[in-house]
């Protein structure tokens, strides 16, 4: 599937090819505390599958519990996360987009959840709570 993206302040766009059957969920305390919010959703591509458009993403590395180096790339302007990927390694790399700064991410359903372990008790009571289409 063809894609399109940008980050919040439009500095930063890009297109890419996907596979909308690998969205997934990401529960993991390192992507809660990068998103600021209880889970990220994403969808990996590979990185021939990628093209910047414009601007000039910043990078900063993190090391997952594991010990592995994972590049988080986000607009330095915005502070939209575009993806991440491994920050060490020869070969092709997989880049894992984050849905929310994908044009059609309306057409992205997420078919699995990793690091459930660190899910947010909540999170499963969402679709109960009171709703309103606008603030």
């Amino acid at each position: 599937m063809k894609i399109d993206g940008r980050c919040h302040c439009g500095s930063i766009s890009y297109e890419a090819e996907i596979d909308p059957d690998n969205v997934r969920i990401c529960h993991c305390t390192d992507c809660q505390l990068l998103s600021g919010t209880a889970f990220r959703v994403s969808v990996g591509t590979p990185e021939e599958n990628f093209a910047l458009l414009s601007g000039a993403p910043r990078t900063y590395v993190k090391i997952g519990e594991n010990g592995a180096r994972r590049a988080q790339v986000f607009c330095p302007d915005c502070g939209s996360q575009i993806y991440a990927t491994a920050a060490d390694g020869d070969g092709p790399k997989v880049f894992n987009l984050r849905t929310g700064t994908i044009d059609q991410r309306d057409l992205l359903k997420p078919r699995s959840q990793i690091w459930t372990r660190s899910a947010q008790a909540w999170v499963g009571e969402i679709g109960s709570l009171p709703a309103k289409e606008m603030q």
